[in-house]
């Protein structure tokens, strides 16, 4: 992830992208001003106490994906959410919309409030270290990513790519499992549920009004859509518990224990919705989306409406199953959260600085060590 460009250009270097994320926390802290104070205090003992550099690199990191998951969500809340006050921008797409709504009638409600979710973690994030004086993220100057031309798309740059996706879908079957937990057998690998997502390159919303038509092919759109977001928020789920292990301030600690557990609430939600996506084969280019309650799944663990994990080995498989999160790992889990998020194809187009940036930001992440 090495770039001669970037060693070139000193506007794109780390350490210059750090010292803008400095001014940015510093211009937060003056402008929140009162607000920090009376959110955050300036008084006692956790006021007073500045982060540990691992805390601000675990804080950091997780900031940087919560506005890289707000830059996605967004683009699906402008053509298939709701459009209010709360989460501004577009003017929605009707038949997109109604094609997410074959997987759920209230999914632009459920994009919204996930939407919104997203935002107003990367806001508490960063404002949280511009009150300690850290250093916050700030990923502006790689919003160059083109936006959907479809009808109700705003036109603004992008930091991520929705339209060359490659979906893992093994977090259904993760879950369903009773035997093998990725933290015990990481050379296990769980089945697809949709192996044609895995085989290529889609789209999650109409790239233009041309991919409105045949139907088909739109409800293909819809339906990668409904797997993708489970995809994203299963990725928060693991990463909050497995980062917790390497903090070091108490507070710090509660910020990631009460943020991680809505990320849960989202994948719970996306893996609902994706069950009921309809079979299919998209005309256009072969994609097929299975009956998931058919062979090979099908059975009582591949139920559509089984949505709550299965209890699985957890640290010991001396010990009794347990129903937990899954993967929690410490070891790597940033770099791993990092990669995941490549592989998905949701970086399609980005500079060879921003991929050396996450990297980096990621490896801080996972230098960090929690003694309390």
């Amino acid at each position: 992830m090495k770039s001669t460009e970037n060693r070139a250009n000193p506007q794109y270097t780390r350490r210059s992208i750090l010292r803008t994320g400095m001014a940015s926390a510093a211009s937060a802290a003056i402008g929140v001003g009162s607000l920090t104070k009376r959110v955050f205090g300036q008084s006692g003992e956790e006021g007073r106490r500045r982060l540990s550099s691992g805390d601000a690199a675990i804080l950091r990191f997780l900031a940087a994906l919560e506005i890289l998951e707000t830059d996605l969500w967004q683009q699906y809340n402008e053509l298939g959410g709701v459009q209010d006050d709360e989460v501004p921008g577009g003017t929605g797409s009707d038949p997109y919309t109604k094609a997410l709504e074959a997987l759920d009638s209230d999914m632009p409600q459920y994009i919204h409030d996930n939407t919104e979710d997203e935002m107003t973690h990367f806001q508490f994030i960063n404002a949280y270290l511009a009150s300690k004086g850290a250093a916050a993220a700030n990923l502006d100057q790689f919003r160059t990513l083109p936006s959907s031309q479809a009808t109700g798309a705003q036109q603004i740059g992008r930091l991520t790519n929705l339209m060359q996706l490659t979906v893992d879908t093994s977090w259904w079957t993760r879950y369903r499992s009773r035997e093998e937990n990725p933290d015990l057998d990481p050379q296990f690998m769980f089945p697809q549920a949709v192996p044609g997502l895995m085989t290529g390159q889609f789209p999650a919303i109409p790239r233009t009004d041309d991919d409105l038509d045949p139907p088909d092919h739109l409800q293909a759109i819809a339906n990668t859509a409904g797997f993708h977001f489970a995809f994203i928020e299963q990725g928060g789920t693991s990463l909050y518990p497995s980062l917790a292990q390497r903090v070091s301030a108490p507070e710090v600690l509660r910020i990631l224990l009460s943020i991680g557990p809505t990320e849960t609430m989202h994948f719970q939600t996306w893996h609902d919705k994706a069950g009921n996506a309809p079979p299919l084969v998209d005309p256009t280019n072969g994609l097929e989306f299975p009956d998931l309650n058919a062979t090979p799944f099908g059975g009582e663990d591949f139920s559509t409406n089984l949505i709550m994990p299965e209890p699985v080995p957890f640290l010991s498989r001396k010990f009794p199953v347990c129903s937990i999160i899954r993967p929690t790992e410490t070891k790597g889990a940033a770099i791993g959260a990092a990669n995941a998020l490549t592989a998905d194809g949701l970086f399609s187009g980005q500079s060879p600085a921003f991929f050396e940036l996450l990297h980096d930001l990621a490896a801080d992440a996972d230098r960090a060590r929690g003694d309390r």
